[in-house]
């Protein structure tokens, strides 16, 4: 299954950025590379089911590669694919409710924590990793 979004590992962690062009998934993305975080894929995110887990990688065109607006298609290291973990729908911060109930959503069947984050507010990495490590705590707990 190939969807629009960006995603990066944490910690080997997958977290996919959903959001519209132009809505700063690639914007988070390289900030939480900055942090740490690799690249798994930009843009298009290819998704497979395999044992109980959801794996995403690129496409091969567009492996390892990252649209930097205002600089252009940048080259990188990245990580050929990683279980899915978290989504992240980014908003506008006014769509953001300050104390959400725990939302998942489905891929091929398999259930994610998911989230909605203002892309380009400064906290927005902090709040991800946050997000990433409550989704570990619960997939552990379901498990």
């Amino acid at each position: 299954m190939l969807v629009h979004g960006s995603c990066v590992g944490i910690g080997g962690r997958g977290v996919l950025l959903r959001g519209p062009p132009g809505g700063g998934k690639s914007d988070l993305a390289l900030r939480l590379i900055a942090d740490g975080a690799v690249l798994v894929a930009d843009d298009q995110v290819m998704l497979v089911g395999e044992a109980g887990r959801l794996l995403a990688s690129a496409p091969a065109a567009i492996a390892g590669r990252i649209e930097v607006r205002g600089i252009g298609i940048v080259t990188m290291e990245y990580a050929e694919s990683v279980a899915l973990l978290l989504v992240v729908d980014l908003v506008a911060p006014e769509q953001v409710e300050r104390l959400p109930e725990a939302a998942h959503c489905d891929y091929l069947g398999l259930d994610l924590a998911r989230v909605a984050l203002a892309p380009f507010e400064a906290s927005a990495p902090v709040k991800v990793r946050l997000a990433v490590d409550a989704a570990a705590r619960d997939s552990t707990r379901r498990s």
